[in-house]
This record gives structure tokens, sequence and C-alpha cells, in this order.
């Protein structure tokens, strides 16, 4: 898919990797819709601001309904709790599906027509290498980005008819928010995750592995169990 002249909507876009996809994209030459919870939190020049809570079947539609020109969406809003789903709190539990499989997955219902109508186009869903590896002590995450890598690969197949390709991104640790309790030296640099996540949409690759761990994983998926 081309980037420049495409008009794209990032869900998490005001800080974190979102703000690097969100910057990017402008740089690229994308009209862009930079999404979050609350406006006010949008701060990057020359995007449209846009209210949205993926959580919120309500504020979904209402997006969708004011971003009629979208060709191409990331899905990119997160969340970390850190919860065991043994023994954390349900509420997070929840908060974590809510989060990396059911707002995906309504955002992407409500603008899959939008940018079938507008003549096709990208979707990217920001998974983890956690999608293949499980960390008890964050499985809440760990079962969130499963269930959406699972949700990517049914996606890809449902919408290709309709001129939509459907892309993963993977990656471990980034110098994010969400990762502050990680060691720096552990951690890779957002901006460049997001320019691998670019070029991969440019070029139409399903599984964008960012980064050594990532493809190391993904390779011993076919490994026993034990």
């Amino acid at each position: 898919m081309k980037i420049e002249d495409s008009v794209a909507l990032v869900t998490g876009g005001n800080r974190g990797l979102g703000r690097h996809f969100v910057t990017q994209l402008v740089e690229r030459g994308a009209r862009v819709y930079a999404t979050a919870r609350r406006l006010e939190a949008v701060d990057v020049p020359g995007v449209t601001p846009l209210q949205l809570d993926i959580t919120d079947p309500e504020s979904v539609a209402a997006a969708a309904r004011i971003a009629t020109d979208v060709t191409l969406l990331i899905n990119n809003a997160g969340v970390s709790t850190r919860t065991s789903v043994l023994e954390g709190d349900m509420d997070n539990i929840r908060l974590e599906m809510e989060t990396h499989y059911f707002g995906p997955l309504n955002v992407t219902r409500a603008f899959a027509p939008v940018i079938e109508a507008n003549g096709g186009g990208a979707i990217l869903n920001v998974l983890s290498v956690l999608s293949w590896f499980p960390m008890p002590q964050t499985g809440a995450y760990v079962a969130g980005k499963a269930a959406g890598w699972a949700l990517t690969n049914l996606l890809r197949q449902e919408l290709a008819p309709k001129g939509i390709r459907v892309s993963s991104l993977h990656v471990g640790y980034m110098d994010t928010d969400m990762a502050s309790f990680i060691p720096p030296e552990n951690k890779l640099d957002p901006a460049g995750i997001a320019a691998q996540g670019l070029d991969g949409i440019a070029a139409g690759t399903a599984e964008i592995l960012a980064d050594d761990l990532s493809r190391t994983v993904k390779r011993g998926l076919s490994e026993p169990v034990e």
C-alpha cells in the first residue's frame, strides 16, 4: 500500500509507539487521524485529533461516522496490567481482553466498510512477541495478544476479497511508558519499530517481525510444547 496520500487512523496516537506512527505518517505524506480518549492529549502538528475509546462501542461508532475517508487503520492502543490469569484481578483480565481483542475487533468492524468504500487499503494490528511466548506473571496481556494474533489471521482472510490487506507487527519491549519497569538496555527505540511497521505496510508484509527476539520465538513455534 502507498503511504503517501493515504488517510490513516491510529488508535492510541497520543503517546508511545502510536505517537511515532502518527509523526512518521505525516512525514511520509499521509493525512492522519490521531485518536485518544482525551482530545487534549494529542499534540502532533498537522493531524486531526479524534476522540476514541476502543473499549466503548458507541465511541467507536461515532469515530467511524466522522472519519469516513480512512484507507489505513493502525490498531495500536494497548494496556499492560501485569496480571496473572490464575490469581490476578478479573477486572484487569477483562480490561486486557477488551483492549487487545474486542477493541481492535470493534474498530475493524466499524472501519472495514469505510476502507472498502474508499477503494481498499490496509489494517495493521500492533501485537507482540508475547503473542507466542507465555509469561505467567503477565498472563492477561499474553492471552489478549494471542487472541489478537488469531483475530488478525482471520481478518486477513475475510478482508482480502474486499481489497484490504491485514498485517501484524510483533516486537519485544520498547522504550515506552508501558515498559517502564524494564531496564533501558533491554528496550528498543519505538521510532525504529514504527518505521518498520510502515515499511511493512507499504510492502504488503503479512507478519512484520521487528526484532531478533520476535523472529527467534516465531521460528520456535513448530517445536514441541515442552
